[in-house]
């Protein structure tokens, strides 16, 4: 079994950032040497902001259903699991089990329209 990581190496294409519908999330899930890295990205117009795929509350992946990372608004990010909710701009928890703690960012940035990790 292979080691689950935190971080990614800059410059990965991950996809074209149309293949996120705008205000919507998507789940990447990275094989690399060193291990399998869990993340995924929401889409905000132009721009996109990526997280590692881990709940501070309880390490385990924040969507129990494939891409459903958002509340029924889409104005946060949630956990499926046990209901944390965190802003999108910076991944702090807004309410729930883990409030005041962070998801754990994963740079990512859109260039020429692909969304890439940085």
């Amino acid at each position: 079994m292979s080691e689950r990581l935190t971080a990614t190496p800059a410059g990965v294409a991950l996809a074209p950032l149309t293949d996120i519908a705008d205000g919507k999330a998507r789940n990447f899930v990275l094989q690399m040497r060193a291990g399998r890295f869990h993340g995924f990205v929401v889409r905000q117009g132009d721009a996109a902001v990526g997280y590692v795929d881990r709940c501070p509350h309880a390490g385990v992946p924040l969507a129990q259903q494939l891409d459903d990372y958002l509340s029924p608004g889409g104005d946060l990010i949630a956990c499926s699991w046990h209901g944390a909710l965190f802003r999108i701009d910076d991944g702090l928890c807004v309410g729930g089990p883990c409030a005041g703690q962070h998801l754990t960012a994963w740079p990512v940035t859109v260039t020429n329209g692909i969304v890439t990790t940085a």
